[in-house]
């Protein structure tokens, strides 16, 4: 949603109850307009929708090692292997590493591709090619984000599905993709689609950028990546700015329309200060969506959760943001991407093994199995998919790039293969699809793209087959540049 689409009237035919009609009548008084109350008042008459289909899209930032994650080679050449073992999973002759006990009891709920491959090994390139779903980079200026790149899956996802709620189609979390020197990367916008169509980013941590300072889901598990030292803060924060409401918000004395009225106003002089018109638009709608509904407020507010969903998620940022991601899903929310960690996070090129086993994997496995049980649990999973990866693989072969630096060897970048977990929204649990060769370097059978990656997204959101976006001169582009992934889909 956005500042020239305000009065477009979302598809809300899943409201049927008396409270959420009453509910209408609140946002009305908060500038969305009769027409869409009529609007969702005739949708609560009508017959039911089918279910909505969504995508949480977890991006590990800097590229996570496929040998040491979801493609061990225990038989491969010593200088490939690395220092951790397989277990088997609950599926036979399906092994994934040790460090990720919970995720490998679930593998009834998720499948494997360990056959993507694209030929970039850069970091702004691979993060550009991955979230467009595009090898080719053109136009694409490494230097920063430009109004003619190619769009992000996560603009065309939010462009191409009809509203389901007050909430932006596509949002991104915890913050966007930064490098401490390199800045903002592009490929995360919504570049020729138009800044009109920009997913909503929720920029909730306050933590520096990039592999020069800390990594890692805090509090709890971060690290120094240089040294490979543990380091916590305890002043960092993860809040969503600008979007709170004043203690008793909906007790009596603010039901006037004019008092619901000059809280938004407040709301959205901080807004215009600190935000670009493209997120001032979402953010608009945010803060009515808060006024609407408090399970909004609520799926916002993680930290407060009850300690035992914290506990299962994991308390840390990590866990707060698979949990935000569930809770917007099940707001109506289409597509969410949760960016894992930041630049250095996954970029181990030295002092891996330690930092993947006691920093990286232990958040990692609780907060997506906990993931995957609650939209199992929830009866969301059936049409919600998670998907997984990063913007490329990690070299076969073991070795410290930078002994100044690094205490222990690590891994380089390698776009020429790496293994994508996917799991739910329709996609059968239990199976691998593609290979790689013996050193995991490259595919072996089954080859996938970034092109087909995007279209598996696209096809779990039910957008047809034949659609296509147009960029400010009306020109069409079509959505779908590859079949989406043969043999995923049950």
């Amino acid at each position: 949603m956005t500042p020239s689409s305000q009065s477009h009237v979302p598809n809300l035919s899943h409201v049927s109850t008396r409270r959420q009609l009453l509910q209408a009548g609140s946002i009305s008084l908060l500038g969305l307009g009769m027409p869409g109350i009529a609007a969702m008042r005739a949708a609560a008459a009508g017959p039911a929708a089918p279910k909505p289909r969504s995508v949480i899209f977890i991006f590990l930032t800097g590229g996570a090692s496929q040998h040491d994650t979801f493609d061990m080679k225990p038989e491969g050449p010593s200088q490939y292997r690395g220092e951790f073992s397989p277990i088997q999973t609950a599926t036979p002759g399906i092994e994934i590493c040790e460090h990720f006990p919970r995720l490998a009891r679930q593998s009834d709920r998720w499948s494997l591709v360990r056959s993507l491959s694209h030929p970039d090994t850069g970091h702004q390139s691979g993060t550009y090619i991955m979230l467009t779903g595009r090898r080719d980079k053109t136009p694409f200026r490494s230097s920063r984000p430009h109004g003619d790149d190619w769009p992000s899956i996560a603009a065309v996802a939010g462009a191409m599905t009809d509203a389901r709620s007050n909430l932006a189609n596509s949002i991104v979390l915890p913050e966007k993709v930064i490098h401490s020197q390199q800045g903002v990367f592009p490929g995360q916008f919504a570049g020729k689609l138009g800044s009109h169509h920009e997913p909503w980013f929720l920029n909730m941590t306050d933590k520096p950028h990039g592999y020069h300072a800390f990594s890692g889901a805090f509090p709890g598990y971060l690290y120094n990546l240089h040294r490979g030292n543990h380091s916590d803060r305890d002043d960092w924060r993860f809040e969503v700015p600008n979007i709170s409401l004043p203690e008793g918000v909906f007790a009596p004395r603010f039901r006037r329309r004019v008092e619901l009225l000059d809280i938004v106003e407040k709301q959205r002089e901080q807004l215009e200060q600190s935000a670009a018109s493209a997120d001032y638009g979402r953010a608009r709608q945010g803060v009515v969506s808060l006024l609407a509904d408090p399970r909004v407020r609520d799926a916002f507010d993680v930290r407060r959760s009850d300690p035992k969903t914290l506990q299962r998620y994991g308390n840390n940022s990590f866990g707060w943001s698979l949990l935000m991601a569930r809770r917007l899903v099940e707001l109506g929310v289409n597509l969410v991407q949760v960016n894992l960690g930041n630049m250095g996070t996954w970029d181990l090129h030295g002092n891996a093994f330690p930092l993947a086993k006691n920093f990286l994997f232990p958040p990692t496995d609780l907060a997506i199995s906990a993931l995957f049980d609650d939209l199992s649990d929830s009866g969301l999973l059936e049409n919600t998919m998670v998907v997984i990866a990063g913007e490329f693989g990690r070299t076969p072969r073991i070795f410290n790039g930078a002994p100044s630096v690094y205490k222990t060897v690590g891994r380089g970048h390698w776009g020429q293969c790496q293994t994508v977990m996917i799991g739910g929204g329709g996609v059968a649990g239990g199976r691998v699809i593609g290979s790689s060769d013996k050193s995991g370097a490259y595919p072996a059978s089954d080859t996938q793209t970034p092109e087909s990656f995007a279209s598996t997204i696209y096809h779990a959101l039910g957008i047809p087959h034949d659609a296509h976006w147009h960029d400010a001169a009306d020109r069409p582009y079509p959505v779908y540049r590859a079949e989406p992934i043969d043999g995923l889909f049950a």
